[in-house]
This record gives structure tokens, C-alpha cells and sequence, in this order.
């Protein structure tokens, strides 16, 4: 039976959205235990292999078990700030109560038969705080060789998808919003059901604290209802754009697009379905990056784009509008 998370008035007024670079990490980790996900991230998971090779981490694999089964929450815990940064999230993760945490550990553990009667299952029960020490050194190990490289991209792609659903509620409401999150989640009668999710007995429900939205690079295909109590309702869904968030070509763009913008603004343009940078669109189409620069300039002035600096980095998004000419969905009154 599907999920079905029943919606008051309270919640609704405190619905929110939040990015965790901590999820993040465990949502790749994940990723690399369930091939069936790998689709949109064979690039990526194809650079990593060597340096996931290299980690020793027994101990964080054994809390991440194969689908279907029990994580630990404590592990990601749903942050209570929209941007929180990856070590005030691990500081948290660090700080959790043994209790809550060898309660946690059980579940999971119990979810593989004879597992939490195995040394290592005994091992990682017997001492719950000195284990959750060693998972968040293990957590910091994975985020420093697997995602913080490429944070500021990820953010971008997880910042963009905010936005766009943002704008889309703005303009259409809460319904569109809700409704469009996945196609496997339905809203109707102040219900969000979530068809591919089981309803557990013990599966957070909404109790006026609000619904937590958070985009996820790693979690498609699925959309992630968590987590069980004390933690707030939350709901994991794919960003947009992260199919191409490490694709290596550029994609065609409309032949309308090249006839109004110039063949390679229209392509830079269509390619900039995740956010990138200069360097990295000059890479992607072979040009010059003082020609991307100066193409991506016009482009910006012109509303079609905006900028943004991530550490070293300047980072280009497309606006709604630029959307909305890359998939030939300008009406009148659009411009």
C-alpha cells in the first residue's frame, strides 16, 4: 500500500525546501550499493570507482544495506536550516544520542538475518557512541573523496531546481508545486501519496511542523519518504537537471533556437540544463573560452541566464525564461 502523508493547515503554511550536503553523501553512497540507479550517473560513477576502491568502509556499508531494507537515520538526519554546510551537518551526525542511535542501529542490522548477531553486529551495538564516532569519520572520508570536489556544481544543480519549483508555485500555487514533484507522487485532497513507497507503521506522518522538500542528484529513480520518529516528514525527490549534471556532450539545441540566438549561443544555451562553468562550456563545446565568456555575457544580459560564484568558480543557470525558449514553451506575453 502506498504512502500516503495526510496534509494539515500548519503544514502547509510550513512547508519548506532545504539542500543537505550530508544526505548528499549517503544518497551516493547508496547509489554505488543499487545498481539499478546508476543510468544517469555512469560518467561519474566510472570516475569514482578507483577512489571508492581505495575507501575502507566496512563499517558505514554495513548501515547501508540493499534496497528495501532500514538506514539509519541519524546518518542524514534532515537539517533543521535550508543550507547548512557540510561540517556543522557532521558536528550534528557526531552529537547524536547513543540511545537513539543503537535503537536505530538495531533496526537496520535487523534487517539482514543473523547480521546483528554477527561479530560486527555485536561490535557496533556493544558501543554505540564510539560507533557513531567511526561512521562520521567514515561519512567525512566519503564527502572529502566523492562529492566535495564537485560540491559547488551539485549545489548549483540543487539550488536551480529550488528556484524553478519555486517560481512555479509562485505563479501556479502549492498544488503545482506538490503535483510536480514526481511522477510517482500524487496530490489530492490535501494528500501527497507517494506510489513507489510503502506505508510502514512507523513512517513519519505530518503533524504540523511542516513537510520537508529536498532535491537529490543521487536519489532517482526513486522519490524518498523519511524519516521514521523523532524526525521531521520529509520527502527526497530528483532535481532537475541532474541527468546532465556530468554529461560529457553537448546536447543539439532546437534548430528555432539557433536561428534566433546564433548557432553557438543557442548551443550554449541548451546545454546549460545543469549549471557550469566557463571553463567547462568551452571544454564541452569546443570554443574558446573568451568566445563562451563573451557569448555567455549577451546571454545574461539579456535575462536569459544568471551567474553566480561558488568558491573558485563562476557558475551559469538558465532562467525561466531561457527554460522556457530551450523547450519551446514561449507564449505570448513570456518576453
Amino acid at each position: 500500500m502506498p504512502l500516503a502523508l495526510h496534509l494539515g493547515t500548519d503544514d502547509l503554511a510550513r512547508c519548506r525546501f532545504a539542500i543537505s550536503p550530508l544526505c548528499q553523501t549517503h544518497e551516493a553512497l547508496r547509489l554505488l550499493r543499487r545498481p539499478g540507479r546508476h543510468g544517469y550517473h555512469r560518467s561519474w560513477l566510472h570516475r569514482v570507482r578507483r577512489t571508492v576502491a581505495r575507501l575502507d568502509l566496512a563499517l558505514l556499508w554495513l548501515f547501508i544495506p540493499p534496497p528495501g531494507a532500514y538506514t539509519p537515520d541519524f546518518l542524514g538526519a534532515p537539517p533543521e536550516e535550508p543550507y547548512p554546510t557540510f561540517d556543522g551537518e557532521l558536528a550534528r551526525l557526531r552529537a547524536t544520542d547513543p540511545a537513539l542511535a543503537h535503537a536505530e542501529m538495531t533496526r537496520s542490522l535487523a534487517c539482514t538475518p543473523g547480521l546483528m548477531e554477527s561479530p560486527r553486529g555485536r561490535a557496533a551495538l556493544d558501543d554505540p557512541a564510539a560507533t557513531v564516532r567511526r561512521l562520521a569519520d567514515l561519512t567525512e572520508r566519503a564527502w572529502q573523496a566523492l562529492l566535495a570536489p564537485d560540491w559547488a556544481r551539485h549545489r548549483a544543480v540543487l539550488e536551480a531546481d529550488i528556484a524553478q519549483r519555486s517560481r512555479r508555485a509562485a505563479d501556479e500555487g502549492l498544488d503545482a508545486l506538490l503535483t510536480g514533484l514526481h511522477p510517482a507522487v500524487d496530490w489530492a485532497d490535501r494528500t501527497l501519496t507517494l506510489r513507489r513507497y510503502d506505508d510502514l507503521a512507523d513512517a513519519q506522518r505530518p503533524d504540523g511542523r511542516g513537510l520537508l522538500l529536498m532535491p537529490s542528484v543521487f536519489v532517482w529513480p526513486d522519490v524518498v519518504s523519511g524519516f521514521a520518529r523523532p524526525w521531521q516528514p520529509t520527502v527526497i525527490y530528483p532535481a532537475r537537471g541532474m541527468g546532465r549534471l556530468h554529461a560529457a556532450s553537448a546536447p543539439r539545441p532546437p534548430e528555432a533556437l539557433g536561428r534566433l540566438l546564433g548557432g553557438q549561443r543557442a548551443a550554449l544555451l541548451a546545454g546549460l540544463g545543469a549549471p557550469a562553468s566557463t571553463t567547462e562550456l568551452a571544454r564541452r563545446h569546443g570554443l574558446a573560452a573568451s568566445t563562451v565568456s563573451v557569448h555567455l555575457s549577451v546571454l545574461r544580459e539579456t535575462g536569459l541566464l544568471v551567474s553566480r560564484r561558488q568558491g573558485h568558480y563562476v557558475l551559469y543557470t538558465r532562467t525561466a525564461l531561457g527554460d522556457a525558449l530551450v523547450e519551446g514553451d514561449v507564449g505570448p506575453g513570456a518576453v
